[in-house]
């Protein structure tokens, strides 16, 4: 049954189902303590955190002392990351003064304005090093690490990044928009990056025109790309869509779909056999309280697909059932499988919603198995929870103001999760995994 309105916590209250344990919380650090936190990439015993006034490393060779290494203070919305070998890349998608950390806000109307694709070099953790910076038209809003194959594979990695809401006054952001920047980076000398490609996804244009629609299609919101099956699965606002990957600077869509429902395509998951993928609904683009009765259960959702003969079909919606004040902010946002074998479970951030673990086995009958939130904030504003990833037994989730959450699952049904190791997590960069560690394509 879904909750009542008197279930609710109090404000600023930490609540938790039995089988999960809030381990630590690990404050922003002072550098980007007035900014929030966004999303985050590990790698080894590290684990590195956006936000939108830079980005800080953290140090989680012991989850239950996790701590901060560093911060970098490098401002531009919204900061996403990624990491490979001593790379670290970060998406900025508002315009700046130029291309330093020293830049300041600036309007797109201006020409020589600057947003794009930040490169550092994080080979001391404690001193990251800003070495690259690339361009792309309308910005960056999220971006994915695609690693090269055959010949190609160690040599060089592709960074898709999706942008959209062009404007005729925008001079590098102008209509229509309806691609994707594709950066070649060449590995032995990432200063030399830049985009090797523009391919456009909607060359008759996307979902305009659909009522609800946060706003129509121009690009792509987000892509997860599961590179050693060459496909990858786009979240492109008005549209969800399949492409084969397999010519790394050549993307086509290979299936597309609308839904009434949706309001704003916003990220895509895949399961571990590539035979589902679970789209998101961000219907009032992260601001809005929808996770209420009269919002229903199907809008601000997850959907569920299966991936049969190449084609996507729906089998259902999952979206919390733990109701949130109308002060709360709440919708389907950044999440990332658990790895159970013979099982298809995520965690996933619900921003006020706090973070959800959910079972999706049964794709017409998903159901939640366990969750963490907060109450209200006591001063009524928003905020919540971006982004909740799991890496190597623990659940990692980056709150907007109260900085970096651990949690521990102890479930029958995730608890084989334990069992599986992985030495990167690029979560819009899936890597297969078996029972006993993760599978590479690199």
């Amino acid at each position: 049954m879904p909750a009542l309105a008197a279930d609710i916590p109090p404000p600023d209250t930490v609540v938790t189902s039995q089988n999960v344990t809030h381990v630590r919380n690990v404050p922003k650090p002072a550098p980007i303590a007035g900014t929030i936190n966004t999303d985050i990439a590990f790698q080894g015993d590290y684990a590195y955190v956006g936000n939108y006034g830079g980005f800080s490393i953290y140090d989680i060779s012991d989850p239950k002392q996790a701590k901060p290494v560093s911060s970098v203070v490098c401002p531009g919305s919204q900061m996403d990351v990624s990491v490979y070998g001593n790379l670290l890349f970060t998406a900025v998608d508002s315009s700046r003064s130029d291309d330093s950390c020293n830049s300041t806000a600036l309007s797109a109307k201006v020409k020589e304005a600057w947003e794009g694709v930040r490169i550092f070099d994080i080979t001391d953790k404690a001193a990251p090093k800003y070495i690259k910076s690339v361009e792309t038209n309308c910005g960056s809003h999220t971006l994915t690490l695609v690693p090269g194959k055959g010949r190609d594979k160690g040599r060089n990695i592709y960074v898709y990044v999706s942008s959209y809401n062009p404007s005729d006054d925008f001079p590098d952001c102008k209509k229509p928009h309806d691609k994707i920047s594709i950066i070649k980076v060449p590995l032995q000398n990432p200063t030399a990056a830049a985009v090797a490609a523009t391919p456009v996804i909607f060359p008759d244009g996307g979902n305009e025109t659909q009522p609800g629609l946060l706003l129509p299609t121009s690009g792509c919101h987000d892509i997860t790309a599961y590179p050693e099956k060459d496909i990858a699965a786009g979240a492109c606002m008005g549209d969800g869509v399949l492409f084969d990957i397999s010519d790394r600077l050549n993307p086509k869509v290979t299936a597309r779909k609308t839904d009434l429902n949706f309001a704003f395509w916003h990220s895509a998951t895949f399961n571990n056999d590539a035979t589902k993928v679970v789209f998101t609904d961000e219907l009032g683009g992260g601001g809005a309280a929808t996770c209420n009765e009269a919002t229903g259960p199907n809008r601000g959702a997850d959907a569920i697909y299966d991936i049969a003969n190449g084609q996507l079909e729906f089998k259902s919606y999952f979206k919390i059932t733990r109701y949130q004040a109308d002060s709360e902010n709440c919708v389907a946002h950044n999440g990332s499988l658990i790895p159970v074998k013979g099982k298809d479970i995520m965690v996933q951030a619900w921003y006020m919603g706090g973070v959800s673990v959910w079972d999706f086995t049964d794709s017409a009958n998903p159901r939640e198995i366990g969750y963490f939130e907060r109450g209200p904030r006591a001063d009524g504003s928003g905020g919540g929870v971006w982004s909740a990833y799991y890496y190597n037994g623990y659940v990692y989730a980056a709150d907007f103001h109260e900085g970096l959450d651990v949690l521990k699952i102890n479930d029958p049904l995730t608890n084989g999760a334990n069992r599986v190791h992985s030495d990167r997590l690029n979560v819009q960069t899936q890597q297969s995994y078996r029972e006993w560690g993760w599978g590479h394509d690199d």
